[in-house]
């Protein structure tokens, strides 16, 4: 678990450097949020891009890790909008949060841990899984949007818009079509999207420490506990179950849970705020969990990392 740790210490330190710098007013909340702006519509799906153009699916287990991540995710979804509607305590805006809390993973960290632990292979492989992950995640999420949210998404048009218009989606669809059309990145775009994708990751920890709110994380703990005990329980042993059922190993099996270990996404807020959700009770738990990561991760990578 060393190597873990190792790996997991300047993700951690870079989260802290982004909440000390919003803390003293290093940069103004505009320049922030035009950081998380610019990781998530460009850095994060030109890292996508350059990291899934350059991937060949062949030689990979690429079915049964779709099957991991198909069955787990949607076990998580159902368990908690069957909660909802049998114990239905909290108000359908909050429940929205809930639902992101408990089934959104975050990008940023769990592509930092894969290149941490393993390497370019596991950056590599840890996007194949990103991409299924994404695009089966905010279906998820715009679904319940659309059912629960206070702005929702009416009609089957504006559905797919937001799906489709979605830019780590757009980043992954992309990626998969140079890389399955055998085109890659051709000359001088190799380059351009390697230097864009390098930034993506320290650009996105930085802006996920930015968005910490310890502070607001009391008066939401019911909501907290639902979405996290789904987060760091369920989702880890589905997965773990699904890759022993699968005969997974090794690196993919890893890169795996790694995926489904990680805190929420820091973008959720963004979801929250665009769809109708409760976005104070989002900020709690993107907060908590965040930062119960670091003494969670560890437990469960000894656990389920063997």
């Amino acid at each position: 678990m060393s190597t873990f740790s190792t790996a997991l210490i300047p993700i951690l330190v870079l989260i802290l450097v982004g909440y000390g710098l919003k803390r003293v007013r290093f940069l103004s909340d505009e320049t922030w949020s035009g950081m998380e702006k610019l990781t998530y519509f460009v850095l994060l799906p030109a890292l996508l891009i350059h990291t899934l153009a350059n991937q060949t699916l062949a030689g990979t287990p690429w079915p049964s890790m779709l099957l991991v991540i198909s069955g787990a995710l949607t076990a998580s979804a159902l368990v908690l909008i069957l909660y909802f509607r049998i114990r239905a305590s909290v108000s359908p805006a909050t429940f929205t949060s809930i639902f992101q809390g408990g089934v959104r993973f975050n990008t940023y960290i769990a592509l930092s841990v894969a290149l941490g632990l393993f390497g370019a292979e596991g950056l590599a492989l840890g996007s194949v899984a990103a991409g299924f992950m994404i695009v089966l995640i905010n279906l998820f999420c715009i679904s319940v949007f659309v059912v629960w949210g206070k702005a929702s998404v009416r009609g089957v048009r504006p559905f797919i818009r937001a799906v489709a218009g979605n830019p780590l989606i757009i980043g992954c669809a992309i990626g998969w079509f140079l890389s399955l059309s055998g085109l890659g990145l051709p000359g001088v775009t190799e380059d351009i999207f390697e230097i864009l994708g390098r930034a993506a990751l320290p650009f996105g920890l930085l802006a996920v420490g930015s968005a910490l709110r310890p502070e607001m994380i009391r008066g939401h703990v019911k909501a907290i506990t639902l979405s996290s005990l789904v987060q760091f329980g369920l989702k880890p042993l589905m997965a773990a179950l699904l890759i022993f059922v699968t005969g997974l190993t090794g690196i993919p099996a890893g890169v795996l849970v790694i995926a489904f270990m990680t805190p929420t996404a820091s973008s959720s807020f963004i979801l929250a705020r665009q769809l109708g959700g409760d976005a104070e009770t989002m900020v709690s738990i993107i907060t908590f969990q965040t930062l119960i990561a670091f003494l969670v991760m560890p437990v469960i990578a000894l656990i389920l990392l063997v």
